[in-house]
């Protein structure tokens, strides 16, 4: 597909490419839906194969921010950037030059932390823009959200327990975490300091250890994971690890975990999940802690503001799974009901208030 094809299937307003070869930058800057506010999402480096598969990445995640703002009831639109490379590009100059991108947005588009990128990396961003949240606390900012985007997922956990087991006591309960990394990391310190069993796998082998020395628990071979006796599978590491290979093994009742995008395919592996019978808090909804966080800095509140609406996932998950149920639909297209319900309630409301052409 063409990159208009492309915009237009997934609703996209803009998309632009950034590029200075003097620093080695090469970048996506996706904006998707500013119905509610300016589109706020984090910034990504990543060694993507190529171009397309930069794109769209950039795209699905610019796309999933605008639901998860939506259904966490900020006022805020979605958009994702991603810079094309190693890490080991990582300069002062290439994160100053991205900066000059994102101001020339003028607000459009507001960036923050994602993979591999840092508030270090924020800092640098903020000398070329005032469009970027995540910088160091020195510098006004709030610092790293991967707390609070883990104490989101922690309550979206809860709440699943609560609609399978009857309880969201999540003491003796067995979790298996994919990625220790941030967010699993944080997750995992949350779920230990309530009593619970804890699995871990990772590619880090120096993040498994660190984990097992902390919490307890044992690792398990990225290879078995899915299959693994657990009550909840929490993923969060990469995206689409949800998919037809995947999801015949699961046995864990509960899928509920952090990383953006764990469908393959929204509306396939979905259907999958549904027809297993598993309960599945959808991604966008149970990691918008990390969005929530970066909104309190935009708006100046503390973080343990952020920490209270992030506790409110509870029941926002739990208002997903419910809506599911009633009407015979898997969690994603209840959640992403949710979303656009309130998008077109703002959207009616806003064009009500428009002055006249005729006055």
């Amino acid at each position: 597909m063409t990159t208009f094809t492309e915009m237009s299937a997934m609703g996209h307003e803009q998309v632009v490419f950034c590029r200075n070869d003097e620093v080695g930058l090469r970048a996506i800057i996706a904006i998707h839906d500013t119905t509610l506010g300016p589109a706020l999402g984090g910034l990504r480096l990543y060694d993507y194969a190529n171009e397309a598969n930069a794109l769209t990445d950039a795209l699905r995640l610019s796309r999933g921010m605008t639901y998860k703002a939506a259904v966490a009831g900020l006022d805020l639109g979605g958009g994702k950037a991603v810079i094309m490379g190693d890490p080991s590009i990582k300069s002062e100059a290439l994160f100053r030059s991205f900066g000059r991108y994102v101001e020339s947005l003028n607000g459009r588009y507001i960036t923050a932390e994602d993979m591999n990128t840092t508030v270090e990396d924020m800092n640098a961003i903020s000398r070329e823009t005032e469009w970027v949240m995540g910088g160091g606390v020195y510098q006004g900012g709030l610092g790293d959200p991967s707390p609070v985007t883990a104490w989101g997922v922690f309550q979206g956990v809860r709440a699943c327990l609560e609609v399978v087991y009857g309880s969201p006591d999540v003491a003796g309960r067995t979790i298996a975490i994919q990625g220790v990394g941030n967010v699993g990391y944080h997750l995992a310190r949350y779920a230990h300091e309530r009593g619970a069993k804890l699995l871990f796998t990772d590619i880090s082998e120096r993040k498994l250890k660190r984990c097992v020395e902390e919490f307890g628990g044992s690792v398990v071979e990225d290879d078995d994971y899915y299959g693994t006796e657990c009550d909840v599978l929490a993923p969060c590491a990469i995206g689409g690890i949800l998919n037809k290979r995947t999801i015949p093994k699961i046995r864990a009742p509960i899928i509920a975990g952090g990383a953006n995008n764990q469908l393959d395919s929204e509306d396939r592996d979905g259907e999958m999940i549904a027809e297993a019978g598993l309960v599945y808090a959808p991604d966008y909804v149970i990691n918008a802690g990390g969005l929530i966080h970066v909104y309190a800095e935009l708006k100046g509140f503390p973080e343990e503001k952020a920490m209270s609406d992030a506790s409110l996932i509870f029941d926002t998950v739990k208002r997903v799974i419910n809506k599911a149920k009633a009407q015979g639909i898997t969690t994603t297209e209840a959640s992403n009901q949710v979303a656009e319900e309130r998008m077109e309630q703002v959207a009616r409301l806003r064009r009500l208030h428009l002055p006249s052409m005729s006055s």
